[in-house]
């Protein structure tokens, strides 16, 4: 049976009002229509992608038995009216088991959320039908001056900071030519998913909010988070460009003027769009506009299966193509930003045995293909043990809950209906305390004051994670709670908030931002996944890759998830992206020095 994850009951008059209230920027005819196909599809998961009226939509489509059995939106940034739109032309694709047409299939007064949709369920049919989204370009041997590996986050800010910074002083193009290749149909990577913010300390955003805060108070608590394994110069580096880097996104066009709290930060430092809006898709969007203004040559379907050396310096890289036939790419640097291998569960579980059975939230291309090539250039890895489990993955689909829903005031309970921890504790701290839990999973609490805090949850509200209940009776009946043993949590927790005191799990005043007394309620339940690979390439502050003896590897730059030493033994929630941003602008800059 087809498991659908949009709103089937979903009012026709609700849908109605929404279509209206949804502008149409665009016609059909600026998206070729798609004709009905039918072909055998493939069993497994596929991940497809498009733009909607306010980012990129990307979509898990599930095959079982050739036969599409779910699809679910797994990150989106549209707006609220649109939600119901959405959800209707889920629940098309999951009818037509085929490719779907914009003439056909839309919904009316929804065209930029129908096309998002439509690119996005089509890209994953095609692939699961094994063709490529898109007609590719076929490649043969080439040179350039700087090749990415990698069109995440990491990957293109490397390549956008690498063209910008070769501009003489009137702004005119520097001549460095620089191609990002990516071995997946769509770029993004693990940061299509993420949902946080950049962690950055003593920014204008702060600053507009009266937030007290400094790099070195970012240094302290990401060095504590890390258990104090963490490579203390990439730290300093990290929270000394963390601030510069947000001002340099915001110049890309960048909205970072919402400010959150994480786990394991003393004062609220995560920056987010308005509204706390997912920061991942939004993150890409601004990069890839950022990109096409550069020229940069982007690749997509372009997997780079090893390094190119003379001498000892790595002078490019060998890559196959989207049709399977290889050509070689000459560089005068290679700048590695591939992301972790929290996807590999064999070679998690190879470093980490008690992982084993653990569901991931990393993407399909996180697999660690760029520790194979860097064994043959005398590159070394460092602390690869250190993988990250996220405490609050829905228990059924494993998709990531973000951590800023209880930075912006959720808590969490177990089956007994028991607050149990620090809920703004440190990612392992708190993961540990949900795994000593009855099925180890527990159920994340908000009230209706939290949900409109943060847009990310409409997302979740979207996907059908949450259950609603009018009162705290209500809800906990819908989940199997007992009902006055919950009800007095939420009135002591309440208690607490007023009083700026947590006196059973010591929630600092700072950590308690909401006071959970506005209906209705909701709950997610939840259990930890695999999130992220601490571990990874060894790298100085400059991004260049070292060998074992601490040299660095001549014309081998990387940055980004790839690289380890940064997080020590936990990452702190909203460090991952701060990671990719201003490691990605480093690593770029010095592979644009190198050239020069």
């Amino acid at each position: 049976m087809k498991r659908m994850r949009s709103n089937f009951s979903a009012c026709l008059g609700v849908l109605a009002m929404v279509c209206c209230l949804m502008l149409t920027a665009c016609s059909v005819d600026d998206n070729p229509v798609v004709g009905p196909e039918t072909v055998l599809l493939q069993d497994g998961v596929w991940t497809g992608s498009g733009e909607g009226r306010s980012g990129t939509i990307v979509v898990k489509m599930t095959v079982e038995n050739h036969e599409i059995t779910d699809i679910i939106v797994v990150s989106q940034s549209e707006s609220s009216f649109a939600q119901e739109a959405l959800n209707e032309m889920v629940a098309r694709a999951l009818q037509k088991q085929e490719l779907l047409s914009v003439e056909v299939d839309g919904v009316t007064g929804a065209t930029l959320t129908s096309t998002g949709v439509i690119d996005a369920v089509n890209m994953a049919i095609l692939a699961a039908q094994g063709k490529d989204p898109a007609t590719k370009k076929i490649y043969t041997d080439g040179s350039c001056d700087i090749v990415v590996v990698g069109g995440g986050g990491a990957g293109l800010t490397a390549a956008v900071e690498a063209a910008r910074s070769s501009q003489g002083d009137g702004g005119t193009p520097g001549g460095l030519s620089i191609i990002v290749l990516e071995k997946q149909g769509i770029l993004g990577g693990n940061t299509n998913y993420s949902t946080g913010g950049i962690n950055a300390a003593g920014t204008e955003a702060q600053r507009a909010l009266g937030i007290a805060d400094s790099p070195d108070l970012f240094y302290d608590d990401t060095m504590a988070g890390g258990k104090q394994m963490n490579i203390p110069s990439l730290v300093r580096s990290l929270v000394d460009n963390a601030a510069p880097t947000v001002a340099w996104l915001s110049s890309l066009g960048a909205d970072l003027s919402d400010v959150g709290l994480m786990g394991g930060s003393s004062v609220k430092r995560t920056h987010r769009p308005k509204s706390g809006t997912a920061i991942g898709a939004y993150l890409m969007k601004v990069l890839k506009l950022a990109s096409a203004k550069e020229n940069i040559d982007i690749r997509t379907s372009n997997k780079v299966t090893g390094l190119l050396t003379s001498g000892g310096t790595v002078t490019g890289v060998t890559v196959e193509n989207a049709d399977g036939s290889t050509y070689r790419l000459q560089a005068k640097a290679v700048v590695i930003a591939t992301g972790g291998f929290g996807a590999n569960l064999q070679m998690v579980t190879a470093y980490q045995p008690s992982l084993t059975g653990f569901a991931t939230l990393n993407h399909p291309g996180a697999t660690g293909d760029a520790f194979a090539w860097l064994e043959s250039v005398g590159g070394s890895t460092i602390q690869m043990d250190y993988i990250q489990i996220h405490p609050t993955a829905e228990a059924v689909n494993h998709i990531l809950i973000t951590e800023a829903v209880r930075g912006n005031g959720a808590i969490l309970v177990n089956h007994d209906g028991l607050r149990f921890v620090n809920e703004m504790d440190t990612r392992d701290v708190v993961s540990a305390a949900i795994l000593a839990q009855p099925s180890a999973e527990a159920f994340l609490v908000f009230d209706q004051t939290v949900r409109q805090s943060l847009a990310s949850i409409e997302s979740y509200a979207n996907q059908h994670l949450m259950v609603e209940g009018a009162d705290a009776a209500t809800l906990a009946a819908q989940i199997d709670l007992p009902a006055s043993t919950f009800a007095a949590t939420l009135a002591r927790y309440t208690a607490f908030f007023q009083a700026g005191e947590d006196e059973d799990f010591g929630r600092s005043s700072t950590q308690l931002t909401a006071a959970l007394d506005t209906p209705p309620y909701y709950a997610i339940r939840v259990t930890p996944a695999i999130h992220h690979t601490m571990g990874g390439i060894r790298v100085d502050a400059g991004m260049h890759v070292l060998r074992s003896d601490g040299t660095p590897v001549p014309g081998l730059f990387a940055a980004g998830e790839v690289t380890g030493g940064i997080h020590g033994a936990n990452r702190l929630g909203g460090n991952g992206v701060a990671d990719i941003v201003v490691n990605g602008k480093i690593a770029g800059r010095g592979a644009a020095m190198y050239c020069q």
